[in-house]
């Protein structure tokens, strides 16, 4: 399985929460991240967001073709997200495109096995794969890689 994080871009401050639109500098993060990843992925990958506009913004910038998903909004546990990803089951990958804390808690818990809260930059993208090789679960982070590496 691949699961591919992927917070946010940049988004305006205001009110409500979850009507807050990107920015002109989130627009073109998601759009520089979204031409990354379109050439990596595998086909059929699974695209799941937040049902907050930053969010679907965001994905939107990858594929039209994506499922919001209201139990990966902001402040939910890293186990409602790797729930919700089908971690570490599902066949093929998931792109989960969210928020913080919650997505660098699911990167800690992947990485260390601990509630630590990472910080993941706006419009970053961390990729993890889960195989088994001769019977032994093996997690690795493939990428780690903010917009502004791009």
């Amino acid at each position: 399985m691949e699961l591919i994080l992927w917070r946010h871009a940049e988004a305006e401050d205001g009110l409500p929460d979850s009507a807050r639109r990107l920015t002109e500098k989130g627009l073109k993060q998601a759009q520089s991240m979204a031409e990354w990843l379109k050439p990596r992925l595998p086909k059929n990958t699974r695209i799941i967001a937040s049902p907050t506009m930053r969010t679907r913004q965001t994905a939107e910038a990858l594929d039209d073709d994506f499922e919001t998903v209201k139990e990966i909004g902001p402040a939910v546990s890293a186990k409602a997200i790797l729930s919700a990803a089908d971690w570490p089951n599902a066949k093929g990958a998931v792109v989960v495109v969210g928020h913080q804390p919650t997505l660098g808690e699911v990167a800690a818990r992947l990485m260390s096995c601990d509630p630590m809260e990472w910080n993941i930059r706006k419009g970053a993208v961390w990729w993890f794969s889960y195989k088994k090789k001769e019977g032994i679960a093996e997690t690795v982070l493939r990428t780690s890689i903010s917009p502004d590496m791009l």
